[in-house]
């Protein structure tokens, strides 16, 4: 009995430590090697062991996940995207706790090629669309930072905004979106860009994409007859976002509003011309840009008005060049636009007798307005170009106010013109008027030739001697008015004490605007003219304390 207990006791025994034997583990891993490609990703081993074990690594691109365990699991290594161009290695050690036995994994992952790729290689745009939707923006793909080269031929019509390539983390590839901004295309002819994306550095690119801008050819107006003159009305009416265009009233061009067709009879009638455009308003009108293009094609007219442009005190425009290829024009207003500045064509108008560009942003008068450019203009009408009224030009922050206040003294230049109209009221003109001193005189031989002027002008410089309108009002001029203006042959019907003498506010250096030495009535002026002039037409420009 004692032996048979002690045999089983033994059977027992060895069955347990063959049963202890069977669940051994070997510590090790499935894996001593894994190659990864520049993007990561995440690659799974299996690790081996019967006890605790830990897994390192020194690299911070890699992650282990569990990173500590027990017995046999799956591991995931996390490889983080490459951070350069060329391969970089990384190690992961797993350790037995028990034994201290461990394994290690070597990691190579490749690095970036260099690269610039577009998400989309061709855009193709209208020639025409509502300001602010003429852009398009195209995602590029690169680990190099690039600039983005717009053929010359087409830099005209298309730019680019500014952007920037940040490689705070690394030269793996990054989105960029570069909005491209393109202008209308007046042409009958499609216009093509070809975009290249160039690397700043010098590198070897794996793939560098280029991107085709095609834009769509304009719609052909019929030049020179009325059918192109209606349509080249509805498309400025379009492109200004008049309030109120003549697109479908359904009435015929002869009774649009605001519009005045050629007839027989007219000063200046041919037959080309007849039933076409002679004159034509756009009131009331919302643009952010220049004249619209299509105007080029209102070849036959003889006046156009543009005026009232919405919020234009906050706008800085240039006329744009398609209006300075209407050479036939005689009249021309572009008032309350937005204007800052013409373009360098407008000259071309030498035809002009009239021209207001009244109501503007001016800061100083353009240069090209002068009597050598267009020597048949008779009336110049300049007044108002303020963005805002400021009383006192000494306490401001004000800058980039208009109102020519970048005149750094009075425009001697326009006096000079001898215009019949100069109007130069309501702007931040200073100083004082200019003498004139050296200028041509009045002579014996000017005095025989108008029997209306006294013996007693003569030798008072000869300013202005066509002029019948003349406003300077409400400017900061200071000083004294001379001679010139004082005893002018035509100052009673420049309504003076309105127009001329008084002056608004503060100048630059803190001091009252207004001439020292202004008049307190005309009772000088009639004196000087008596038997040559009728005061009694003018009494109402006496003071109420000189009557």
């Amino acid at each position: 009995m004692k032996i048979t207990s002690y045999i089983t006791v033994l059977l027992c025994t060895f069955a347990c430590f063959s049963c202890s034997d069977d669940k051994t583990v070997g510590f090790g891993v499935d894996k001593d090697a894994v190659q990864m490609g520049a993007e990561g990703g995440k690659y799974t081993v299996r690790v081996a062991a019967g006890n605790d074990w830990i897994a390192t690594t020194d690299e911070p691109w890699i992650t282990i996940s569990p990173a500590n365990g027990r017995g046999s699991v799956d591991c995931q290594l996390i490889i983080d995207s490459a951070l350069l161009a060329s391969p970089r290695r990384g190690v992961v050690r797993i350790q037995d706790q028990k034994t201290r036995d461990h394994r290690e994994i070597t990691i190579d992952q490749q690095g970036f090629d260099y690269a610039i790729t577009v998400d989309k290689p061709e855009v193709s745009v209208d020639n025409y669309a509502v300001y602010g939707t003429r852009y398009f923006e195209v995602k590029v793909k690169t680990n190099v930072d690039f600039d983005v080269e717009v053929p010359e031929s087409s830099q005209s019509w298309l730019k680019f905004d500014r952007y920037t390539v940040e490689f705070d983390r690394g030269i793996r590839p990054r989105e960029i979106t570069v909005r491209f901004n393109w202008g209308i295309n007046s042409q009958p002819n499609e216009r093509i860009a070809d975009i290249s994306f160039k690397p700043k550095e010098s590198v070897e690119l794996a793939r560098q994409d280029k991107l085709l801008v095609t834009q769509k050819a304009a719609e052909p107006i019929v030049e020179n007859t009325r059918e192109g003159d209606s349509v080249a009305l509805l498309a400025v009416a379009r492109t200004l976002e008049l309030w109120s265009s003549w697109e479908g009233t359904g009435e015929k061009m002869d009774n649009w509003s605001g519009v005045e067709l050629w007839e027989e009879g007219m000063k200046g009638y041919t037959e080309q011309k007849k039933g076409r455009v002679k004159y034509a308003s756009f009131f009331m009108f919302n643009t952010k840009e220049e004249i619209p293009f299509e105007v080029q094609y209102l070849t036959a007219a003889d006046e156009l008005r543009f005026f009232s442009n919405e919020n234009g005190c906050m706008k800085s425009l240039n006329t744009g060049e398609h209006i300075t290829k209407l050479t036939q024009l005689r009249r021309l207003t572009i008032s309350a636009y937005g204007l800052t500045e013409l373009h360098p064509d407008f000259r071309n108008l030498a035809n002009l007798e009239y021209l207001d560009l009244s109501s503007n942003n001016f800061q100083t008068i353009p240069a090209d307005l002068n009597k050598t450019n267009f020597p048949k203009l008779r009336t110049l009408i300049l007044n108002a170009n303020t963005r805002h009224n400021i009383y006192d030009l000494s306490n401001t922050v004000e800058t980039n106010y208009g109102g020519f206040s970048d005149e750094e003294e009075f425009p001697r230049r326009m006096i000079e013109w001898d215009l019949d109209t100069l109007v130069l009221s309501v702007n931040y003109l200073r100083g004082p008027l200019p003498a004139m001193e050296d200028y041509e005189k009045y002579t014996e031989q000017d005095i025989i030739d108008a029997d209306t002027l006294p013996r007693a002008l003569i030798g008072t410089p000869k300013v202005m001697p066509h002029t019948k309108r003349f406003a300077i009002n409400l400017n900061r001029l200071t000083g004294e008015l001379p001679a010139w203006l004082l005893y002018h042959p035509a100052l009673d019907w420049w309504a003076p004490f309105q127009l001329v003498f008084t002056q608004e506010g503060k100048t630059l250096e803190g001091n009252m605007a207004g001439f020292s030495n202004e008049p307190i009535n005309m009772n000088y002026y009639y004196e000087f003219y008596k038997g040559f002039k009728n005061p009694d037409a003018d009494e109402e420009d006496e003071t109420p304390d000189n009557k």
